[in-house]
């Protein structure tokens, strides 16, 4: 075997065993927190009679969560940086895992605002320190491929939560607890066991790798070596510099717009098919409806990621994603049946989902080793508003306004995306001197 051989069967080695390694781990913290973040959606089909809920308090309840994003992203983003990824996810999954346990005790409304709060500064860093945790571990080129597998949690966490938490909300009542009760401390306890997982299972970067030869690791860290190097020379090297570059804030309010929509569906789908439904509609029935558009973004989000890495044009997929997106929106806003409903929802799963794996691979391009805590978690923090107001509008509009406005929001961030340019003539230069190939 020839010296180029030997370098693309290590390069074959080392990308395949750091795929099977991180990645489904990754995968399942991430059903679990996005299960966690969302299942009070579930839970609204009898909690909000039981506590006396509006549909304007449930929406603000939906969305306080991601206000304490707000507060609490950059500075999670920057304590993983300095302590490393392996304790920090371990305190983000024991903390937040206990908060939504707590949930299942409540008895005011009072208690579930304070609850959702410390829920999302619980949680705070953990999206963006995933983000940045791949790109200590994976190449540009398996990036979109990576962040697809671990973006793929989200359309999984309904495919399997919505029959399990309605399930739960219909059948248990030990100890004379609600369903719903149940549901919020039964889906916290993995949460806490993957932590302690955590501690054991994830390794910091590549030198710690003991599933890694001594060449795989070498190889690894010249790899991504070679693509910090790349960055340092197009993109901004300083906080502050990166502060005053318009891209970072069009990236932030495209994924902003993004949030928007994602998060109104996630917590507002099973009343609005239960809203559609006959009467006679079980909630178990609701849940098994809510996982058709599920099983529709599985397939899109891995597709999309795998064929922006193969194609190297992330842009032009995430445009049309969001055409997609838009399509299924104004759909659903013209919906009048549950059966409407369902293939606009799935149509604008498909979209809406494509975008998440994608986005997080593009979105590293533009920082640096030095800006990525930070500007990974600024983007992040800017789109949480977009978690905030979201369910906030569901819950103050009727369904018809609702959709057409969040159809709005995806427009805006197609504007955003179509601004959005790479430093194109540097990096043909520096693709042109054989380092390193920059997708656009």
């Amino acid at each position: 075997m020839n010296q180029a051989d030997s370098i693309q069967e290590i390069e074959r080695s080392t990308v395949k065993k750091t795929m099977k390694r991180i990645l489904p781990f990754i995968m399942l913290l991430y059903v679990i927190a996005f299960l966690d973040r969302v299942n009070m959606g579930y839970a609204a089909l009898k909690m909000n009679a039981d506590l006396g809920l509006t549909a304007e308090a449930f929406g603000l309840l939906s969305g306080l969560y991601f206000l304490s994003f707000f507060f609490f992203e950059v500075p999670s983003n920057l304590i993983l940086q300095k302590v490393g990824a392996r304790l920090w996810i371990f305190r983000i999954m024991i903390t937040w895992g206990i908060v939504v346990i707590l949930c299942g005790f409540v008895q005011t409304p009072t208690h579930l605002y304070i609850l959702r709060f410390l829920l999302g500064a619980a949680e705070a860093g953990f999206v963006p320190g995933i983000v940045l945790y791949l790109t200590y571990w994976f190449r540009v080129q398996d990036r979109g491929r990576a962040t697809a597998a671990f973006f793929v949690a989200l359309p999984l966490s309904a495919l399997f939560g919505a029959p399990l938490s309605t399930w739960i909300i219909a059948n248990i009542t030990w100890g004379g607890l609600t369903g719903w009760r149940w549901m919020f401390i039964l889906e916290g306890i993995p949460a806490i066991l993957l932590g302690i997982a955590v501690l054991v299972f994830l390794k910091n970067r590549p030198a710690d790798a003991k599933w890694l030869t001594k060449e795989e690791k070498t190889w690894l860290e010249g790899e991504l070596t070679k693509e910090r190097e790349l960055s340092a020379k197009v993109n901004k090297t300083s906080a502050r510099a990166m502060l005053k570059d318009s891209k970072v804030w069009k990236l932030a309010v495209f994924n902003f717009g993004m949030y928007v929509a994602v998060n109104a569906l996630s917590f507002w789908i099973p009343t609005i098919l239960k809203s559609l439904s006959s009467s006679s509609t079980t909630i178990t029935q609701v849940g098994w409806l809510t996982m058709i558009p599920a099983i529709i973004a599985v397939p899109s989000i891995l597709f999309v990621g795998w064929n922006a890495d193969r194609t190297k044009s992330h842009k032009k997929h995430l445009a049309v994603c969001i055409i997609i997106a838009m399509i299924g929106f104004i759909g659903c806003a013209n919906a009048s049946s549950v059966t409407m409903m369902v293939i606009m929802l799935t149509i604008t799963s498909g979209g809406l989902y494509g975008i998440s794996g994608s986005f997080y691979a593009f979105l590293t391009l533009f920082f640096t080793e030095s800006t990525a805590p930070a500007g990974i978690a600024i983007v992040n923090t800017i789109s949480s508003l977009g978690g905030f107001l979201g369910p906030m509008i569901m819950g103050m509009v009727t369904l018809t306004q609702g959709m057409f406005i969040i159809a709005g929001f995806m427009l805006l961030s197609l504007l955003c995306l179509a601004t959005l340019k790479l430093l194109a003539n540097k990096r043909t230069e520096i693709v042109e001197d054989g380092t390193v190939e920059i997708p656009n």
